[in-house]
């Protein structure tokens, strides 16, 4: 089994990656997993008590180890692509133990991520989105403030510069949204190519999957929804304009700000 991972920011294209993944039948691609729960619940219990004492770095990376081995058992994909959104906070740890793995991370511009959920909070005004608290009736900036709290952008874009600059920067393979939207044909061939695995061509004009329960948890109808074919919608934003500005940075778009050459589609 050949292990990969998908991470990266919310609203940026993971979903409809996964989603064009899953044609491909030699991979087996979870959208949802609770392997990363997992994974850090078995971390964590290594170090209470008196548990570091009894345990030697061996022991962990077979245990570690084990959460891919024992949950993919059954598996029979020769490729297996494991989705969370936190995957790229934990570099260092995957290197040690899936030397060969890459973490894929989808990124936008956090403006237009921005702009995507306060699109889908406006569509459904009779909802509520669990990331925006309760009972209290807010403005734009109030949601901003929200997302950019650690458990919706701010959290996972934090980590994802950590990973970017950090040493283990080599494990990273960047999606931008805008060219898996624009360009999905050309942009699977390259992903296929830095993950080491064979090319396979994609319908990118059917392409649909939904999260319907997920959705309707977190207060957000649509979140997980994709439907073919793809392309690249241009529009207005919803933002206030300094709003907008505020957020609209890409920093991955830099070379300058790129100095562990990680590789960017």
């Amino acid at each position: 089994m050949r292990l990969h991972f998908l991470s990266g920011l919310p609203r940026s294209g993971s979903t409809l990656l996964a989603a064009l993944l899953k044609q491909n039948p030699s991979c087996h691609v979870l959208v949802h997993s609770p392997v990363n729960r997992i994974f850090n619940a078995v971390r964590t219990g290594m170090s209470e008590l008196e548990a570091p004492l009894a345990i030697t770095n061996e022991q962990r990376l077979r245990l570690l180890n084990g959460v891919f081995d024992g949950y993919f058992a059954d598996v029979t994909s020769e490729v297996v692509i494991d989705s969370h959104r936190y995957w790229h906070y934990d570099l260092a740890a995957l290197d040690l133990l899936r030397p060969q793995a890459k973490v894929i991370c989808c990124v936008r511009s956090p403006a237009w991520i921005l702009d995507s959920t306060e699109r889908l909070v406006q569509k459904s005004p009779l909802h509520n989105a669990r990331m925006m608290g309760t009972g209290v009736s807010q403005s734009v900036y109030d949601r901003v403030e929200q997302m950019m709290g650690p458990h919706y952008l701010g959290g996972p874009l934090r980590g994802f510069r950590q990973a970017w600059f950090g040493d283990h920067a080599r494990k990273l393979v960047v999606v931008r949204y805008d060219s898996l939207a624009e360009r999905p044909a050309e942009t699977m061939s390259r992903l296929y190519a830095l993950l080491g695995e064979p090319p396979f061509v994609h319908d990118v004009d059917h392409v649909s999957h939904e999260e319907p329960e997920l959705d309707r948890h977190l207060g957000l109808p649509d979140m997980h929804t994709v439907r073919g074919p793809i392309s690249m919608v241009r529009r207005q934003t919803v933002l206030p304009p300094e709003v907008f500005k505020q957020y609209d940075n890409s920093f991955w778009d830099q070379p300058a700000a790129n100095p562990r050459n990680v590789a960017v589609i």
